[in-house]
């Protein structure tokens, strides 16, 4: 049986949910997110309190019980206060800079790169070495984050690249002779 199922989750005044058989809506001041219920998981309301509870005899059910939870909890927070995501430029003539939906990078390659933002995903730059990516989407949010980060991901020896804020880079020593 899963732990984090059985807390239960919060819903905040200005939030309304809707409850189907096999979906359930969430919907605030920041937006609508959507999610298939598993069948092997049972979503109550109580009050102003969501429980999610593992149907009897299902396979697998109390896993994902407690995943579903996590899942709902992700989309009441998206759609009150949203996620956000922070990357800094670490590098000589790195820079940043966008354009809309459109993210423009200069990472030292012989052409720029220009990221396309999804829908639901806004990206700021504070300056030119920092990424802020917003969104009401978890995954979504962290995933853009991680496709940016992958454009040119840290090195061991100088640290240069995109890396996360609160990302600590191990330099390596270089070789002796």
């Amino acid at each position: 049986m899963s732990r984090v199922a059985k807390y239960p989750v919060d819903v905040p005044k200005g939030v309304d949910v809707t409850l189907s058989s096999s979906e359930i809506s969430i919907k605030g001041p920041l937006g609508t997110m959507k999610q298939f219920v598993l069948p092997s998981v049972k979503i109550e309301r109580e009050g102003d309190q969501l429980l999610c509870k593992a149907v009897a005899g299902a396979p697998n059910a109390g896993a994902m019980s407690g995943t579903m939870r996590a899942l709902v909890n992700n989309m009441v927070s998206g759609v009150t206060k949203g996620f956000e995501k922070k990357l800094t430029l670490v590098g000589v003539g790195y820079r940043a800079q966008a354009q809309g939906d459109k993210l423009n990078l200069t990472l030292g390659f012989s052409h720029p790169v220009v990221h396309m933002m999804p829908a639901g995903v806004k990206v700021e730059t504070p300056t030119q070495t920092e990424i802020v990516i917003k969104g009401i989407d978890r995954q979504q949010v962290g995933q853009v984050a991680a496709e940016v980060r992958a454009y040119r991901a840290p090195e061991p020896y100088k640290g240069k690249g995109v890396r996360y804020s609160d990302e600590t880079v191990v330099i390596k020593e270089t070789k002796k002779k």
